[in-house]
């Protein structure tokens, strides 16, 4: 799988650019502000409909235009498949594949991508919220269907905890409480499931990646956190979901009283162990940094070796690495480097030449402001 053409209108600092890509690897060299992160970006949102960035599409539209469009050119299977999306303030993205009008989420699963980013170290260092969607992306990677049931999920959490911080005044009528709190768990169970699965699948391939770029570090573990344990006995997605819904009912007092929902996958965790300590708060700087990397270089194994039907024939994901060289040391380079070798397609910007490995430079493109050309 790989992308072969980009093309982008009024997107982030790109009044109108085409791109070509070319085989294997492609670094995109410029100083800092000029763009070249621009570029991934716009590739990356092709496949997740999102920004490793920003949390709305609202920043992706450059100043003062009334849309933005992310054309690409994708090979995958032996085919190639045009993909389009279309960003308008205040209006409902719209999206073509090939020449036919799709709806946005059916995009999802067409290219696969990976980023590996500066922003990556808060998968260690932040908040639950950056391991949760680092899941979530990921099951949505595996079974595009999950993107539908994310959605659903945030819309009736959003109404169950209206309800709740109105319940004080119910006089004792909470018939819309009990129909929301089954439809939280239903769905709850369906994404609980699907994160213990994919972690499953995930955790052996993040334990070879830190042995390799931190051959000294220690054992890099991953396990599935969940409020109230509602996930810790496993199970069927309908037994987890019986689970949260008991948990529901019997966490409902402290709910009305707080006005919040306290269990479901909205309060769970990942957590990361390196030998017997967690890595938030004890890992070192450099340990972070092998952690997180050790999480994308995982995802990305996993994603490469996926057969299953939501794979098709060409599973492996394009590479992203956004200004990531400069802050890793030649060990973590060259690690990097070495796992690299066979990968199909690496996009990777940087702002000199020299901070990527010359193993993997391959072809090299000048980004200024607004403009990208074939490298001197």
């Amino acid at each position: 799988m790989r992308v072969t053409h980009l093309s982008l209108v009024d997107f982030r600092s790109y009044e109108a650019v085409d791109i070509e890509f070319g085989p294997r690897v492609t670094t995109l060299v410029g100083r800092n502000g000029q763009g070249k992160t621009n570029v991934v970006e716009a590739v990356r949102y092709l496949s997740h409909l999102s920004s490793h960035r920003v949390a709305t599409d609202g920043p992706l539209i450059r100043f003062g235009a009334e849309r933005a469009v992310v054309r690409g050119r994708v090979e995958k299977s032996g085919r190639s498949l045009a993909l389009e999306v279309t960003m308008t303030p205040g209006k409902a993205n719209t999206a073509r594949i090939g020449r036919s009008p799709a709806k946005p989420k059916d995009l999802l699963g067409t290219l696969r991508t990976v980023v590996f980013a500066p922003e990556d170290l808060a998968l260690v260092k932040g908040d639950p919220g950056g391991r949760r969607t680092f899941v979530d992306e990921l099951i949505v990677s595996l079974h595009p269907r999950m993107a539908g049931d994310l959605s659903d999920y945030d819309r009736v959490l959003r109404q169950r905890s209206s309800m709740l911080k109105t319940a004080k005044n119910a006089r004792g009528d909470l018939t819309m409480l009990d129909i929301w709190d089954e439809k939280l768990a239903d769905l709850g169970g369906r994404i609980i499931a699907a994160r213990l699965d994919a972690i499953e699948r995930l955790a052996p391939y993040v334990t070879e990646a830190y042995a390799a770029v931190a051959p000294e570090g220690g054992e890099c573990i991953l396990t599935y956190a969940s409020a109230h344990g509602v996930a810790d006995a496993g199970g069927t997605a309908a037994e987890i979901g019986g689970r949260l819904l008991a948990t529901l009912q019997e966490l409902r007092p402290k709910e009305i009283d707080r006005g919040v929902c306290l269990a479901g996958p909205h309060r769970d965790d990942l957590t990361i162990t390196l030998g017997d300590l967690p890595a938030k708060g004890y890992a070192s700087h450099g340990e972070s940094w092998s952690c997180a990397l050790a999480l994308r270089l995982g995802s990305y194994s996993l994603l490469t070796d996926d057969d299953g039907p939501d794979a098709g024939d060409d599973g492996e994901p394009v590479l992203i690495l956004d200004d990531v060289f400069a802050e890793l040391d030649s060990g973590r380079r060259t690690a990097l480097a070495h796992s690299l070798a066979s990968a199909s397609q690496v996009l990777i910007t940087a702002a000199v030449a020299e901070d990527v490995p010359e193993e993997l430079q391959g072809e090299v493109l000048t980004v200024t402001k607004g403009e990208v050309s074939a490298h001197d």
